[in-house]
């Protein structure tokens, strides 16, 4: 005679059976609508018995030879072993709490908010004395009633302030400390040149480094005002993604190397080798860096290297015929930082026709003469330029007007 949780899985796979011929179409907006609600209800609790019988099936793994349970099922069910793996973990989490295990049974809790229960109650320190910890799950068992799976995980990293308020802070201090410990273990970061002209980031940072980042970002990707936007059209269809990777780059262009550790003698800087001829001319290449012997040679154009002598704590060298340097620069010819409170207070804005970026987050170009073909950093010569526009100014197939106003319009070379 058969067990009856085998009874139950026949009677229920013969319910569905006596359905399958059934179109849902014919049905009316009601039943369907209760239809949705009911179903999956009885697939959580479905769902449950199955995790039951897991949490007790580690003799089949056993008999089998498999590593576990989890394994075991996803080969003879040919599920993804990630999810298998994921189910006996929930499975023998609710062999160990009652309460919850009881909630999801008697369709009080689904499955996805049991996930958010467990994890939560699995993340509490394991000095958290047993009577507090059964209160946790009794308070997050309640709370399923009202909140979805991300709002229980939210209650839950915070369950203790409900539950047992006298201890909250002490062991959330010490759990915050552990975590820091081990991201300041954990953190990565690397690059990669894909030889296409661009580099692959990857890494694992703090939190709070990450914060701080995003809101160094956000200073550059914060929404303008409608009228603010040259191309709100072009700004509308520009993924966020790159929106933050253009963003990121005009941060490492406005770092102040003065504030950096010091590099090799000097405070870290780096120098952008070209040619005379190239430095005059419009089209041309320069080598960005000091590579050591065996790394790569990063070159970029010599209109990129003109825009970053504008802007960028750079030091050019530049080469003659026979490669002696003719000219080493220095910081001289960047504007100094009273210089652009000044800019500030006279442009008060990108001075690009149409253009109403605040003058925080534009760039100081050389209006008059550019520095690569012997400008000088004078206020007179300058003027505040939005990023999108200072790539303009220096972009060989655009030219550029002086306005009345003082401002500039821009064009497409034809």
């Amino acid at each position: 005679m058969d067990h009856p949780i085998r009874v139950a899985a026949q009677v229920i796979d013969g319910a569905l059976k006596s359905v399958a011929d059934v179109n849902p179409a014919f049905m009316t907006t009601p039943d369907k609508a209760a239809a949705l609600v009911e179903l999956a209800a009885i697939e959580d609790r479905v769902g449950e018995l199955r995790l039951r019988v897991t949490a007790d099936a580690s003799d089949v793994a056993e008999e089998s030879g498999a590593r576990d349970i989890g394994a075991w099922t996803a080969a003879a069910t040919r599920r993804r072993r990630g999810n298998c793996a994921a189910d006996l973990r929930l499975a023998l989490a609710l062999a160990d709490r009652p309460v919850l295990a009881t909630a999801v049974r008697e369709g009080e809790v689904n499955l996805d908010q049991a996930r958010a229960i467990a994890v939560s109650l699995a993340e509490l320190p394991a000095d958290v004395d047993a009577a507090i910890l059964d209160q946790a799950e009794a308070a997050l068992v309640a709370y399923a009633a009202r909140f979805d799976p991300i709002e229980l995980r939210r209650l839950g990293r915070r369950i203790l302030d409900v539950v047992a308020p006298e201890i909250a802070e002490a062991v959330e201090a010490r759990h915050l400390a552990d975590l820091e410990a081990s991201a300041q273990q954990r953190m990565r970061l690397g690059l990669r040149s894909l030889g296409d002209g661009t580099t692959r980031i990857t890494g694992l940072i703090p939190d709070a480094t990450a914060a701080r980042l995003a809101t160094y970002l956000h200073a550059f990707t914060n929404p303008r005002r409608d009228d603010a936007d040259p191309e709100p059209a072009e700004a509308r269809r520009t993924p966020h993604g790159r929106k933050a990777a253009r963003a990121f780059c005009q941060l490492l262009e406005t770092l102040d190397p003065t504030r950096l550790p010091i590099h090799g003698g000097d405070a870290t800087t780096l120098v952008v080798t070209m040619s005379l001829e190239s430095l005059r001319a419009e089209l041309g290449t320069a080598t960005l860096g000091n590579p050591a012997p065996g790394d790569s040679v990063d070159r970029i154009t010599a209109d990129e290297a003109r825009r970053l002598a504008c802007t960028a704590h750079l030091v050019p060298a530049v080469l003659g015929g026979k490669g002696e340097v003719l000219d080493l620069g220095r910081s001289q010819r960047l504007f100094t930082r009273v210089q652009r409170r000044a800019l500030a207070l006279t442009d008060r804005e990108c001075r690009a026709e149409g253009c109403r970026v605040p003058a925080p987050w534009c760039e100081a170009h050389h209006a008059g003469a550019p520095w690569a073909a012997g400008g000088r950093t004078d206020l007179a010569d300058g003027m505040l330029l939005c990023s999108h526009h200072h790539h303009r100014a220096h972009d060989p197939t655009c030219t550029s007007e002086r306005l009345p106003d003082g401002g500039v319009r821009f064009h497409r070379r034809t």
